[in-house]
């Protein structure tokens, strides 16, 4: 049985610590409940751009960890992502990919290729450090931890079932261009002194 994203998002939620997270498409409305106010910036309405915003925000800040929540539909719009993922090397970036076999924004049609593919092969032989699969809720709660403190880039293929919600059926939060400056002004705090 597929593991239901919201529990998975509520995993992500409870070990993230400070990471800043970037949620698109069907993990954006739970995400939007579950961190009301964690460090994130939700990508809807670029399709496959999840990874490379993600990304972006590895580079520039290395001292936090950057977390995506992927779809497979999304992905496989920028599947070219992955090389460029693999290529930067951010030791900070963790890349979750949310595979359900549709595109359930849109209405639940099926991917080409449906649940055969193989997202994790394709990290690997792009250059992710990282890459596993994984198809069980307590499976996930145990090793997203140490794929948390892994050295990046990381991938983890999660086999999931369809969301509660889309950003279609779950209209409102917080406007992008709000959510980047938003992002951009507690990135830009002066740290406490320790």
């Amino acid at each position: 049985m597929a593991m239901k994203p919201e529990e998975v998002l509520r995993v992500i939620a409870a070990a993230r610590g400070s990471a800043i997270v970037v949620p698109t498409m069907t993990t954006a409305p739970a995400w939007r409940t579950i961190a009301p106010d964690d460090l994130s910036v939700t990508c809807v309405g670029f399709m496959g751009g999840a990874s490379s915003m993600g990304l972006g925000l590895a580079l520039a800040r290395p001292d936090r960890r950057v977390v995506v929540l992927d779809g497979d539909g999304s992905l496989l719009m920028q599947l070219g992502s992955l090389a460029t993922s693999a290529g930067a090397g951010a030791r900070n970036f963790v890349h979750l990919l949310f595979k359900n076999g549709v595109y359930h924004t849109s209405g639940a049609q099926h991917i080409p290729g449906g649940l055969t593919v193989d997202f994790a092969m394709m990290a690997r032989a792009a250059g992710y450090r990282v890459t596993c699969a994984i198809r069980d809720l307590d499976e996930f709660r145990g090793r997203f931890p140490e794929l948390l403190k892994a050295e990046g880039p990381v991938f983890a293929e999660l086999h999931t079932g369809l969301a509660e919600q889309t950003p279609m059926t779950a209209r409102g939060g917080v406007p992008f261009h709000e959510q980047v400056e938003t992002l951009r002004a507690r990135l830009l705090r002066p740290r406490a002194a320790a």
